[in-house]
């Protein structure tokens, strides 16, 4: 499996490009969202791919992200999504918009796409919405997560440098979290956990 591709762009038309790589030039399928992308990318790009097979082709299709790779598998999952609807879709939207859309079941912005029938949009929202929200929530509680303990951190070693025990800074600044959320800056948070001792 073609999982990426890295090379220079010798080719490029709002549906497709055309990489070289080691004297051998791919075409690959992208998105408008692509397109834009590559086009202010400059000579050397990378994609990320999926190597559709059919009996009659091998269709090698591009994405400038992660994120629209993963929405074009999700998509290309429900029965009856073909390959070319799930580029209609990542050309009209950008892939966070489609997974937007998904999990708040807007039936009105799916349908609202070239080629997506009533059907189709319930079918699509019917057997994704589940795993979308899943990815969406994951996605905000990682950023969560990371910023939270980077903030935790820093304030940790400021304190332990101005004098004061790692236990105690600990103690203090896990309480300041835990009673006044996240919202704090770190110097808020450095203050108030000085003003504890």
């Amino acid at each position: 499996m073609i999982v990426s591709i890295q090379g220079e762009l010798s080719y490029l038309e709002p549906t497709y490009a055309i990489i070289e790589n080691q004297g051998i030039g791919y075409q690959v399928k992208i998105s408008l969202n692509t397109y834009a992308h590559l086009k202010n990318s400059g000579r050397m790009c990378k994609l990320h791919t999926h190597l559709h097979i059919k009996e009659d082709a091998h269709t090698l299709y591009g994405f400038s992200s992660e994120q629209e790779k993963r929405v074009f598998l999700y998509l290309i999952s429900v029965n009856g999504v073909g390959p070319s609807i799930a580029m209609m879709m990542l050309s009209s939207l950008t892939p966070g918009e489609v997974e937007t859309a998904i999990a708040k079941e807007d039936l009105r912005t799916i349908q609202g796409i070239k080629g997506i029938g009533a059907k189709t949009a319930q079918r699509i929202i019917l057997e994704l919405k589940d795993k979308i929200k899943k990815e969406v929530s994951g996605d905000i509680l990682n950023q969560n997560t990371s910023s939270h303990n980077r903030l935790r951190q820093e304030a940790l070693s400021a304190l332990v440098t101005l004098g004061i025990s790692k236990s105690v800074a600990e103690k203090n600044i896990d309480q300041i979290i835990k009673t006044q959320g996240e919202a704090l800056s770190l110097e808020q948070l450095i203050k108030q956990a000085l003003k504890m001792n």
